[in-house]
């Protein structure tokens, strides 16, 4: 079978006695026609008034749009259209639309990046903004349930009337993605979304799990505090297309959402295996060490103690964001980074720490264009293909081993029942 490496895909050979079972994304229909069901959507949406009744009641002018970075694939050549026909039908000009990039800490995307995901039309016709979560204007909303404080971009406070967007799929301490994560952490500031993430300890705090999850709570309130006032969720299969599209109240249109999203991508298992084969799904997903880790947090779900996974992860970006590459070169043990988070989280040490906490438990091989210095200093073993970590986990376990085949790592949660 093939696994896909960044842009490209490799072979993965191995007899049919040491696979368990392949966790595959679960099949399900896509929608023919996308875009008419989006525009039915946009005048009965789920739990609100139409799009065009909404802007008539706020009498709305100036129209915010938040949009997800390159790291979430989101179909945006298909959503855009029917909403952006919407808007100019009920009579907002084109010069009163901004888009901005939900980058949370991400690094802004470049020109062409955008050009990727929006097309040279739109980024020709409309003004888009990366977030920068450390920019000194941003606007102070007061404190939220939890006490932590909201500061958000000021485009907030510029504009009449928010649309979110984006792709649900599951997230390895929200819960999920799309609904909320486009306010906190996509528009936020640093303070806050370090604060939100503090939270990522809590055992409630896992892929799949809303049920008191501390992280998507306050998600959820730092959504309501800012007031959107419309939602756009897309779920979508390996290939990104899609299966399903919500719209509407936020809240309720979302959950509507991760109800498919459960369906498609939560895989229950009935035993762990000594050895999980795990690709990222592939670029973007595998772009840098940061993205690539929530692979290897989905893996850890279905791996044995003292287990080996195998992560097929290209990080042509290298780790990806500075203070988690400086936590790791500081580290002399996994052990460390769990005390130092412990004692002050760091946004950026989060990532650090999702990687000790799999580490101190399990082994992990790292395929990779990393050198391997670096691939050693996140306490992974390097190695140069595939072929080599199957002979070596041939020699630990035996030759009938047992192994589950992630293909889609990012995406798909093992679960145990």
């Amino acid at each position: 079978m093939k696994l896909k490496y960044g842009k490209e895909e490799v072979r993965l050979i191995l007899p049919d006695k040491n696979i368990l079972q392949v966790l595959n994304l679960k099949e399900q229909e896509v929608l023919s026609n996308p875009e008419e069901k989006l525009k039915y959507l946009l005048k009965n949406p789920i739990g609100s008034p139409s799009l065009k009744e909404l802007i008539f009641q706020k009498k709305a002018q100036k129209i915010l749009i938040i949009v997800n970075d390159i790291t979430r694939p989101t179909p945006y050549k298909i959503i855009l259209p029917p909403l952006l026909n919407e808007l100019d039908e009920v009579g907002v000009n084109k010069e009163d639309i901004k888009f901005i990039i939900a980058t949370g800490i991400h690094r802004d995307n470049s020109k062409e990046e955008l050009s990727n995901i929006f097309g040279e039309d739109l980024i020709s016709t409309y003004k888009f903004i990366n977030h920068n979560a450390d920019n000194p204007d941003l606007h102070y909303l007061g404190k939220l349930k939890s006490g932590n404080e909201l500061w958000v971009s000021s485009l907030v406070s510029e504009t009449d009337f928010i649309i979110t967007t984006g792709v649900i799929v599951p997230h390895y301490f929200a819960g999920f993605s799309g609904g909320r994560k486009s306010i906190l952490p996509g528009i936020c500031g640093r303070k806050t979304i370090e604060t939100n993430h503090s939270n990522m300890v809590d055992p409630n705090a896992r892929a799949g799990n809303l049920k008191d999850n501390p992280v998507h709570e306050e998600m959820q309130d730092a959504a309501e505090k800012v007031g959107l006032d419309f939602n756009i969720n897309v779920v979508t299969n390996e290939k990104h297309n899609i299966v399903e599209i919500v719209a509407g109240e936020l809240l309720k249109s979302w959950l509507k959402g991760v109800e498919v999203c459960k369906k498609t991508y939560l895989y229950s298992i009935k035993q762990k295996a000594e050895v999980v084969i795990v690709s990222t799904g592939g670029y973007p997903k595998d772009i840098n060490v940061y993205q690539a880790q929530k692979a290897l947090d989905n893996a850890y779900q279905a791996v044995k103690p003292g287990g080996t996974i195998i992560l097929l992860a290209e990080c042509t970006e290298g780790y990806g964001e500075p203070i988690f590459e400086q936590w790791m070169k500081e580290a002399e043990s996994p052990e460390d980074i769990i005390k130092r988070i412990k004692k002050k989280f760091v946004l950026g040490g989060h990532k650090a720490y999702g990687i000790a906490r799999v580490v101190k438990e399990v082994e992990v091989i790292l395929i990779s264009s990393l050198p391997d210095n670096k691939v050693r200093k996140l306490f992974f073993i390097p190695m140069n293909d595939l072929s080599q970590a199957i002979d070596y986990v041939k020699n630990k376990y035996g030759k009938d081993f047992q192994a589950y085949i992630l293909p889609s790592g990012n995406t798909v949660v093992p679960q145990l029942i």
